[in-house]
Formats: structure tokens, C-alpha cells, sequence
């Protein structure tokens, strides 16, 4: 019998019926802090904030076609235009001025982004390096198709347009998982018990097949 027919025969009677096996809530495997709560709109504010910003700058780039330099001079031209109306009237008509931050962003957010885009950056780099071993066939196989999809799809969407669905999709599809998780968990895992049926099949009738040459014990001296 295939090393991966038993494997994957006892995952099917023990594992969890949660999607990939997970026990921890999805908001745990976001990383339970300000960033899962964003992405699953519990900060219906700043998560509504982000989606809408996100889609004027790619409507700005993608269909008016603005220039960055351009866009940048321009939003510069009116912040100091607005700054210098405000200080302006502010003594004619005896307004409150505009109060100028020491600090707009403190030097701790900037180490804090650094620090978690290092380890999770590390993490990513090390599970695809394990994975590229060879050592979980079935997962190494849909890496390989799922890198091919992703190129294929690249080709038919600009750099900015990829971006902005990418950015859409984390911000929506962590909130409708959770909204319908019994249900997706459910077809997810009906799903690759399916395709793990499908692999045995093919594992069984064509890769032990395959001949393979008697393994030569090295000699110890």
C-alpha cells in the first residue's frame, strides 16, 4: 500500500471537519489583534475606510490614468492650498488655526509593520522551501498548479488590477467565511476528500507502477 493512501486514509477517519484541519476560530488564525478585526469588519469604520480608499486610488491609476508624480503634486498643491486658506482666515476672521503635529507617525508603528512583515516573511519563505522538498507530494502538486493558475491569471490583469483583487478579496472573503463557515467547511472538506480519493487512484494505478531501481545500502567501512 501507498505511504499516502494509509496517510491519507487515517486523516479521513480522525481529522477535523474544520477547513485544513484547523481547531482555532478564524479570527485566531488571522492573528487575533487589530489586523483580524479589520479583516473581518468587526471595525466597520476603518475596514470601510480601507476598502473605499483602496478603490479611489486604483479608479485614479486604472481608469482616470493619472501619473503617481502627477497625483502626488496634486494632492500636495491642495493640502497646502487648504492649509494656507484656513491660516489665512483663521486671523481675519478670528477662526481657530490649523494645530500642526510634532509627530505624524510615531517611529514604534513603523518597527512594529517591519517586525511583522520580518516574521511572517520568514514563516512564508520556510513553509515554501519545506514544501518544495518534496516531502508532502500532494500539497507540493498544488502549490505547483496553484502558482501556474496565479501566472496564467497575471497575464490578463495589470500589476494594479491584481493588487486591488487581491486587496478586495482579503477584505471580503475572511468576513463571508466566517458569516457561512459550517457551510464552506462542509464543501471544503467533502471537496478534498474527494480529490484525495482521486489521488490515491492515481497513485495506485499509474505512480507505483512506475519501475524504480533496487536501493543499493552503502557500504560501511
Amino acid at each position: 500500500m501507498s505511504y499516502y493512501s494509509s496517510y491519507d486514509s487515517d486523516n479521513e477517519t480522525t481529522g477535523s471537519r474544520r477547513l485544513f484541519g484547523r481547531e482555532r476560530s478564524i479570527r485566531e488564525v488571522l492573528g487575533g489583534g487589530k489586523v483580524a478585526d479589520v479583516l473581518l469588519w468587526r471595525e466597520r469604520k476603518i475596514s470601510a475606510a480601507l476598502l473605499i480608499g483602496m478603490t479611489v486610488i486604483w479608479f485614479l491609476f486604472e481608469v482616470v490614468e493619472y501619473n503617481f508624480m502627477t497625483l502626488l503634486c496634486h494632492l500636495f498643491i491642495t493640502t497646502m492650498l487648504v492649509f494656507f486658506i484656513w491660516s489665512t482666515g483663521a486671523e481675519i476672521f478670528k477662526w481657530k488655526p490649523p494645530q500642526m503635529p510634532e509627530v505624524v507617525l510615531h517611529e514604534s508603528a513603523f518597527r512594529d509593520v517591519a517586525i511583522t512583515f520580518h516574521r511572517r516573511f520568514n514563516q512564508m519563505f520556510s513553509k515554501l522551501l519545506d514544501i518544495a522538498c518534496g516531502r508532502d507530494l500532494p500539497l507540493f502538486l498544488l502549490v505547483i498548479v496553484s502558482l501556474y493558475i496565479l501566472s496564467v491569471i497575471g497575464t490578463y490583469f495589470s500589476f494594479l488590477n491584481f493588487l486591488y483583487l487581491g486587496f478586495v478579496c482579503m477584505q471580503t472573503l475572511p468576513f463571508l467565511y466566517e458569516k457561512f463557515e459550517d457551510d464552506v467547511d462542509h464543501l471544503a472538506v467533502k471537496g478534498i476528500r474527494e480529490i484525495k480519493r482521486s489521488y490515491r487512484r492515481f497513485d495506485s494505478n499509474f505512480l507505483n507502477k512506475i519501475p524504480r531501481g533496487p536501493v543499493k545500502d552503502k557500504k560501511i567501512r
